[in-house]
């Protein structure tokens, strides 16, 4: 079977936030490719940004200075920041002791540190884009088996009831952290519960954030809250990320939202004022997921179905966004070598050249979360220093600042005083 014996060169199974953004770098950047889309819920009627509300309760998502530079070289980053929080500090904490670390962009001459932005409005604007490509959609649909032919593969689609098999040279798999078909193809999954639990919600407080992020780790767990809304002005809102063990979360989400602020006033403290309303609670376990093998004939694993992070460093869709540009760049080069986008050897190719970025990246997160967790005296003491060395070596605040824009494991550096960004980045 040839490439144009099959219905689809590419097919990606999940049109969330990576599977999207996946599709929309495939037609920008190798056109050439036929790219089919499978997404398990319907696209809205009115999936257009002008029908975009902004809501109170809306989940987002902490983009990087780098991942603002991949979507701006899609041409999608003039529409996404229309609703786009900069992050212009960020102020690191021990709760009970006096090391902190404080970055701020200006030091890097940067507009901001990262973004945050509103989930919904990312997917509005990028399936308006999407609607503008060659890029199929089969939507409602669910991927649920490959088998490989000979240099294609065969994926079995089910749509309102009915299976249907279809052709593709490879199947990228961008269906989340809970996805059923990674484990129908048997990949092996590392998997590291932290015995705690994310509680995200929306919180207002009675200070302006000013357009900072604050990481607070504390004896419970660590605890983030980033700035939320308008991207001019500094607003009260801010969204949160705290950690709480099992039955620390069952007694909090059993309490009026008055006394969850009470509660969350203690964790974080008063840097932001009191808390004075806390919105929709959402909560999943963590734990810390890798498949140490994403790849294998005509199948590739990406975002979080190849790996995911705890949330307090904000690192996990930021190391998914650089792993989708790896492998569209392997798509590329194999279109102009005129290989096959699902060889083994273009996949490969992807693992090892993101592999670096995978394990630094999930060594910082972690180890932030092993450290800054253990009530150990000695790891107090060393983490306290460690936090005031931050602000007082710039060597080693570089070093963690690269890391918090989302350039730890790429070849890059952020922007110092004469030296021009655009020559060092380095997508892998």
């Amino acid at each position: 079977m040839t490439a144009n014996d099959t219905d689809t060169d590419v097919l990606i199974a999940g049109g969330g936030l990576a599977g999207a953004t996946l599709a929309l770098a495939l037609a920008r950047m190798v056109p050439q490719l036929r790219v089919t889309v499978a997404e398990t819920f319907p696209l809205a009627s009115n999936a257009e940004p002008s029908s975009y509300q902004p809501s109170y309760d809306a989940r987002s998502t902490a983009l990087a200075w780098g991942s603002k530079m991949i979507y701006d070289q899609l041409g999608l980053w003039p529409a996404l920041a229309q609703h786009a929080a900069p992050i212009h500090h960020i102020h690191v904490s021990d709760r009970g002791h006096f090391g902190a670390a404080r970055l701020h962009a200006a030091e890097y001459r940067q507009d901001a540190l990262g973004y945050v932005v509103d989930n919904r409005w990312m997917g509005l604007c990028l399936v308006r884009e999407l609607l503008k490509t060659q890029v199929q959609w089969l939507a409602p649909a669910e991927v649920t088996d490959m088998t490989c032919h000979g240099d294609n593969v065969r994926v079995t689609v089910t749509t309102a009831g009915e299976t249907r098999e279809l052709s593709a040279r490879c199947l990228v798999v961008a269906d989340g952290g809970r996805s059923d078909l990674r484990e129908r193809l048997g990949f092996q999954v590392r998997h590291q519960p932290y015995g705690q639990n994310a509680l995200i919600a929306n919180v207002t407080t009675a200070d302006s954030h000013q357009f900072s992020a604050y990481e607070r780790f504390t004896d419970s767990g660590p605890m983030a809250l980033l700035p939320h809304g308008s991207p001019t002005r500094a607003s009260h809102q801010s969204a949160l990320v705290w950690t709480l063990s099992d039955s620390e979360l069952k007694e909090v989400l059993a309490m009026p939202d008055a006394d969850k602020c009470t509660r969350l006033q203690k964790r974080f403290g008063w840097r932001l004022g009191r808390f004075t309303r806390i919105g929709e609670c959402n909560h999943y376990p963590l734990a810390l997921t890798l498949v140490d093998n994403p790849v294998r004939p005509g199948v590739a694993l990406v975002g979080n179905a190849a790996h995911s992070l705890h949330p307090v460093a904000g690192q996990g869709f930021n190391l998914a966004l650089r792993g989708l540009m790896t492998l569209v760049e392997q798509f590329r080069l194999a279109g102009e070598q005129g290989s096959n986008p699902g060889e083994l050897a273009v996949l490969q190719r992807y693992q090892q050249l993101h592999r670096s970025d995978r394990v630094q990246t999930a060594g910082f997160s972690d180890s932030l979360i092993q450290i800054f967790g253990s009530p150990l005296a000695p790891l107090t003491a060393a983490r306290n220093a460690g936090l005031m060395g931050l602000d007082l070596l710039p060597a080693a605040k570089r070093w963690f600042a690269g890391n918090a824009m989302g350039l730890g494991g790429r070849k890059a550096r952020i922007q110092r005083p004469g030296f021009d960004n655009s020559k060092a980045l380095n997508h892998d």
